[in-house]
C-alpha cells in the first residue's frame, strides 16, 4: 500500500515538531533560504525525533545549526559515513546531537534527525541553503518551497538505506500537529512588476522609487497541501549581467573559496532558423502508473494527470513535421511501446498512435522508468534523425541515482526533455535526466497547462544544433579565469545561461573592468554575445556565488553514494566539504557536550508526521520488504554497541499573466470549450484539414455555406479548409498561439505546396467570408 511521505507517531503521543519558519530572499534570480524547525518534548521521556522533508534538487545547503535551551551548537560537515558515527557515539553517551543527510536515492529528500531531547527541552534546527531560480516561458522568476513529499515507488533491490522506503501511517491536514510560517524580501535593481503565488499572502508591501524591493508573507493558517511558490515578475530579464563575489580570505590559497567569483548570465541571442527536412526521432515515455489518476492540482473539477497528458500528447504528435520518426512507451510496473520501432510519421502511423493513445489509462502500478528507458536505449538509431526522448511522470520513483545514471551514460546520442506533473513531483529526478543529457525540464503545476510547455520543448528540439560553443574572458594582465561550471555543449534559442568562473591573480584597481564573451555557430554563422562587467568584487557573508558554483559542479560530479566513482567521489569530498556545500557523500552533524548525563530508560523515537494529500482514489502498489529504515539501522547498530557499554547508556529498540486580488495565482488561460483540441484532432499528419461535417462543427458553420462560399469550385477543398481553420486559431485562439503555433506552421507549408495559384485568392475569400481582421500575411508572401 502506497503512503504519503512523512511519518506518523501513535495517536497517545505528542509529536515534538511544533512549526516550521522560513525566512526567503529573493536577489534578482537567487534564493537565499533559512527555515528553522521548532521542537519541544512535552513527554516524560527523552526523545530521539525525526524529520523527512522534500527540497528542490538546485538546493545548496550549505550551514546547520541548533540552538537548545538558549545554546547555539554550529553543525560541522563531515563525511557522511564519519557523521553517522559522530552521532551514534554522541547519543550513546548521553550527549545531545543533530545530523542532516541527503537520502541515499535522492538528493532533493533530507532527514533531519534530533537525538536527545529531555523532557521539557526545546530546540530550534536551522539549515539555510541558496539556489538558482528557473525562467519561466512568460518572464517569471519561479521559487518552490516543496511542502508535498509524495510516496517514491519502490526499484526491486533499493537500498534499505533510503528514508523513502519507509511505511508508515499518515495524517489528515486538520490533524497536522505543526504550522509554518514564511516571510519572503525580493529586491530587483530593474524594478519589480508583480508578484503571484498558488497560496493566499498578506498584503504585499513594495518598497523604493521604482518597486525595487518588495515584502510579502503567507497568510495565516497555510495549510501543507500544495508547494509554496511565487512568480516574480522583473520590468527586465534578458540583460546579461556578471556580478563577481569577493573570496573568504581565510580560505585554503589553493580551493575555491579564497578566490573571487563570478556569476555569468546570459540570454544567446540565436536567430530563429527553420529546422532541416529530417529532423530527429522522437520517443514520448508516458507514466501511466497509479499516481497519475491523481488530480493535477486541489481545486475542485481539476483535471486529472493521465487525461492532461493525454491531451498532450496527442498535441505533440499533430505537431511533428512530416519525415521524422516516433514512437510511443507507457510504462509503470511493466512497460509496452505503441511499435516495435520507431516508425515514419505518416497519416496512417499517426491514426495508430492516436487511436492507442485514447485508450491509455493510469492502471500500470508503480513507477519503473528504467527498464522502458534501457529498452530505448538499446534500439538501433534512425541514421540521420537524432535522438529525442519526452519523458512525461510524476517522479514517484525511489532511486533517481540509477536513473540519472543510466541516461547519462547515453548523452553522446539523444537528448532527454522531461516533465515533473503535479505537485510532489521529485526535482532531482526531473532537473538531473534533463540535464545530464544536455535537454530541458519543466514542471506543471497548479492550473499550468501542460501543453504550452511541452510545445516549447518540442520547438527547442527542433532547432538547429549550435556548434562550437566557446566562452572567452578579457581580463586585465595578471587574473585569469578559470571554469567552475561544466563545459556547455547545448544552447537553445530563448534559454537563460548561468556560468560560474573563479577568478584567480592579482585583483586591479576598483575602476577596472572585464569581458566575457559567449561564442558560437549556427548553421555556419559566427554569432557572438558579449557583457562588460565591474572587476570590483561585492561582500556575501553567505558566500552566495561560491556556494552555487559549488553546487554546480557536484550536480555533475556526483551520483549518488553508491554510483559516483572514485576518481569523482574525491573531488566531491574536496568541493563538499571546503565549499561546506552538503552531497550525497557527507552530512552536517551538531553534538552538545555539556549534556552528557545519564539517562534512565530508552531514548523514545518519534517520527514526524507529513499531511496526508488527497488523491482520485486508493491507490495500490507493491513494494519489497524492508527489514530497516536508514535510522533504524542506525538504532540497531546502536543496541549492539549498548550491550558493552555502561550502566547509563541510550539502550535503543525514522503561469498566468495576472493575479486575482486574493493574489492566488491563475497559471494560465483555461480552455471554455473543447472547440480547440476538436479542431487539432481533426488535422491530418500533412498538415491540412479536410472539409467535413467536423471542421464546419468547430467553425460553427453549416457544411453547405462553407462549400458555398468556395471562390474558385476547381480549388481544392482541402485547401479551403485548411486556410479557414487556420484563420479560426488566429481569430479564436490568440492567446494560446504557443500551442499551436508549430502545427500551423505545417499547415501553411501545405497550403503553399498544394494550393497553387489560387492561394491569395483563398485566402482573401476565407477573410472576408469569416469576416476576420487577420492580416493575409500570416500565409505568408
Amino acid at each position: 500500500m502506497v503512503h504519503s511521505g512523512g511519518l506518523l507517531t501513535p495517536r497517545e503521543k505528542s509529536v515534538p515538531l511544533k512549526s516550521i519558519s522560513v525566512t526567503l530572499s529573493v536577489c534578482e534570480f537567487v534564493a537565499g533560504v533559512s527555515a528553522t524547525l521548532n521542537y519541544k518534548n512535552e513527554e516524560e521521556v527523552p526523545l530521539e525525533a525525526f524529520f523527512i522533508f522534500p527540497m528542490d534538487e538546485d538546493s545548496a545547503v550549505y550551514s546547520f545549526e541548533a540552538m537548545v535551551d538558549g545554546k547555539k551548537i554550529k553543525a560541522e560537515l563531515q563525511d557522511k559515513m564519519t557523521a553517522h558515527t559522530s552521532y551514534e557515539n554522541a547519543i550513546i553517551r548521553g550527549h545531545q546531537a543533530f545530523l542532516l543527510e541527503e537520502d541515499m536515492c535522492s538528493r532533493d529528500v533530507f532527514c533531519c534527525s534530533v537525538g536527545n531531547l529531555l523532557p521539557g527541552s526545546q530546540a530550534e534546527i536551522t539549515l539555510k541553503y541558496v539556489q538558482e531560480l528557473p525562467l519561466e516561458a512568460d518572464g517569471a522568476v519561479r521559487y518552490v518551497l516543496p511542502a508535498v513529499l509524495n510516496p517514491r515507488y519502490q526499484l526491486s533491490g533499493c537500498s534499505e538505506d533510503s528514508c523513502l522506503n519507509t511505511k508508515t501511517p499518515v495524517v489528515s491536514l486538520e490533524d497536522l500537529p505543526y504550522t509554518i510560517s514564511l516571510v519572503a524580501t525580493v529586491s530587483s535593481q530593474h524594478g519589480i512588476d508583480r508578484i503571484q503565488s498558488n497560496c493566499s499572502l498578506s498584503p504585499i508591501e513594495y518598497l523604493g522609487d521604482n518597486k525595487t524591493s518588495a515584502q510579502v508573507s503567507l497568510a495565516d493558517g497555510h495549510k501543507f497541501d500544495r508547494d509554496v511558490e511565487f512568480l516574480i515578475y522583473y520590468s527586465a530579464v534578458h540583460t546579461p549581467s556578471v556580478v563577481v563575489e569577493m573570496g573568504e580570505p581565510a580560505a585554503k590559497p589553493d580551493g575555491v573559496l579564497g578566490d573571487p567569483a563570478a556569476m555569468v548570465t546570459f540570454y544567446p541571442n540565436i536567430p530563429e532558423a527553420q529546422p532541416s527536412i529530417a529532423c530527429g526521432e522522437f520517443i514520448f515515455l508516458m507514466d501511466c502508473s497509479g499516481s497519475m489518476q491523481s488530480p493535477m492540482n486541489k481545486q475542485r473539477k481539476s483535471p486529472l494527470r493521465i487525461e492532461v497528458a493525454k491531451e498532450t500528447l496527442i498535441l505533440l504528435l499533430k505537431s511533428l513535421p512530416l519525415g521524422c520518426y516516433f514512437n510511443i512507451y507507457e510504462f509503470g510496473s511493466t512497460y509496452e511501446a505503441f511499435f516495435p520501432n520507431s516508425v515514419e510519421y505518416a497519416q496512417s502511423t499517426m491514426e495508430e498512435a492516436l487511436r492507442r493513445v485514447k485508450l491509455m489509462r493510469a492502471n500500470l502500478g508503480g513507477t519503473e522508468i528504467l527498464i522502458p528507458l534501457q529498452h530505448i536505449y538499446k534500439q538501433p538509431s534512425v541514421p540521420g534523425h537524432p535522438l529525442q526522448v519526452f519523458v512525461f511522470t510524476d517522479g514517484e520513483v525511489t532511486d533517481t541515482f540509477t536513473v540519472v545514471r543510466e541516461v547519462k551514460s547515453h548523452y553522446l546520442r539523444h537528448r532527454c526533455f522531461s516533465f515533473g506533473i503535479g505537485e510532489g513531483v521529485s526535482t532531482s529526478l526531473i532537473k538531473s535526466i534533463a540535464r545530464v543529457s544536455r535537454g530541458t525540464s519543466e514542471f506543471i503545476t497548479g492550473k499550468e497547462r501542460m501543453q504550452a510547455k511541452a510545445l516549447r520543448a518540442l520547438k527547442r528540439s527542433l532547432q538547429p544544433v549550435v556548434d562550437d560553443i566557446s566562452l572567452r574572458w578579457d581580463l586585465p594582465d595578471g587574473l585569469s579565469a578559470k571554469m567552475l561550471s561544466p563545459e556547455q555543449t547545448v544552447l537553445f534559442r530563448g534559454q537563460r545561461l548561468i556560468l560560474y568562473a573563479q577568478l584567480t591573480g592579482t585583483m586591479p584597481p576598483a575602476e577596472a573592468t572585464g569581458e566575457v564573451s559567449l561564442k558560437y555557430t549556427l548553421q555556419g554563422e559566427s554569432l557572438e554575445n558579449k557583457v562588460t562587467f565591474s572587476l570590483q568584487p561585492k561582500l556575501d557573508a553567505n558566500l552566495t556565488i561560491h556556494r552555487l558554483a559549488a553546487k554546480s559542479f557536484l550536480q555533475i560530479k556526483d551520483m549518488g553514494l553508491r554510483e559516483t566513482t572514485a576518481g569523482d567521489k574525491k573531488d566531491v569530498l574536496k568541493v563538499s566539504m571546503e565549499c561546506g556545500v552538503i552531497s550525497s557523500h557527507t552530512a552536517f552533524v551538531a553534538v552538545n557536550k555539556d549534556l552528557n548525563r545519564p539517562i534512565q530508560g530508552p531514548l523514545s523515537p518519534r517520527d514526524v508526521p507529513r499531511p496526508m494529500m488527497l488523491r482520485a482514489a486508493p491507490v495500490v502498489q507493491s513494494f519489497p520488504q524492508q527489514k530497516y529504515g536508514q535510522w533504524r539501522l542506525r538504532r540497531h547498530r546502536r543496541e549492539k554497541k549498548c550491550t558493552s557499554l555502561p550502566e547509563g547508556c541510550l539502550e535503543k529498540p525514522k503561469p498566468c499573466a495576472s493575479a486575482k486580488k486574493t493574489n492566488v495565482e491563475t497559471h494560465g488561460p483555461v480552455v471554455e470549450d473543447n472547440r480547440l483540441v476538436e479542431l487539432i484532432s481533426l488535422q491530418k499528419a500533412d498538415g491540412s484539414w479536410d472539409l467535413n461535417e467536423g471542421l464546419a462543427l468547430v467553425l460553427g458553420m453549416k457544411l453547405e455555406d462553407i462549400q458555398a462560399a468556395l471562390p474558385d469550385k476547381d480549388a481544392n477543398s482541402s485547401s479551403w479548409a485548411t486556410v479557414l481553420a487556420v484563420l479560426w486559431l488566429h481569430d479564436n485562439a490568440k492567446d494560446m498561439e504557443c500551442e499551436w503555433e508549430l502545427l500551423e506552421r505545417k499547415a501553411v507549408t501545405w497550403i503553399h505546396l498544394h494550393a497553387g495559384s489560387v492561394r491569395h485568392e483563398l485566402v482573401k475569400a476565407a477573410i472576408a467570408f469569416t469576416k476576420s481582421s487577420e492580416d493575409p500575411a500570416i500565409f505568408g508572401p
